[in-house]
């Protein structure tokens, strides 16, 4: 199959993958486009390759099925391992008082809860400029977009921070 037969047979089935991947990541438009995207970009460089053996259309839906099970155990993995790293943050941060590990605890999970209401590419952008130090530029190579993409996630997930953590005070005796 030529590059460009599989182009018009991605088009032609564009819809119907949708919906399938919609099907497969619980009914997510977000997540449901990533993997949408990803199984393009498998199809594209030639990572996924149809065979003939079964219909396009069937080949197709199972990359999508895979996909978004490869998807699905990736953000189940990045979700285990932040929660232990944000577990070794607060037990550095916090210290032995109670007070202190109270306030901070409250701080924390108004914080993780903010951080829920980001988009992925936002929340992933912050941490590593965030936690790990490194530059947009660096950033945007580790997720795999644009320099602008990175700016633009790392601006509008520190606007939305800062307004969904609006009225929070941070007590500096607590820390």
């Amino acid at each position: 199959m030529t590059s460009d037969d599989l182009r018009t047979e991605l088009e032609k089935h564009h819809s119907e993958s949708y919906g399938w991947a919609l099907s497969c990541c619980g009914r997510s438009p977000v997540e449901a486009e990533n993997v949408l995207q990803d199984v393009y970009l498998k199809a594209l460089e030639g990572k996924a390759s149809f065979n003939g053996r079964a219909s396009f259309r069937t080949w197709l839906f199972a990359v999508i099925r895979r996909t978004a099970i490869e998807e699905r155990r990736r953000q189940w993995l990045h979700r285990l391992r932040l929660a232990r790293y944000e577990k070794s943050i607060g037990q550095r941060l916090c210290g032995d008082s109670p007070e202190k590990a109270f306030h901070c605890s409250e701080i924390r999970e108004m914080f993780i809860g903010a951080l829920a209401e980001l988009s992925r590419r936002q929340r992933e952008v912050l941490q590593l400029v965030f936690y790990h130090d490194l530059s947009l530029t660096e950033a945007a190579d580790v997720m795999g977009v644009s320099v602008g993409s990175a700016r633009k996630h790392y601006e509008r997930g520190k606007q939305r921070l800062r307004h969904l953590m609006k009225g929070v005070e941070v007590n500096d005796e607590a820390r």
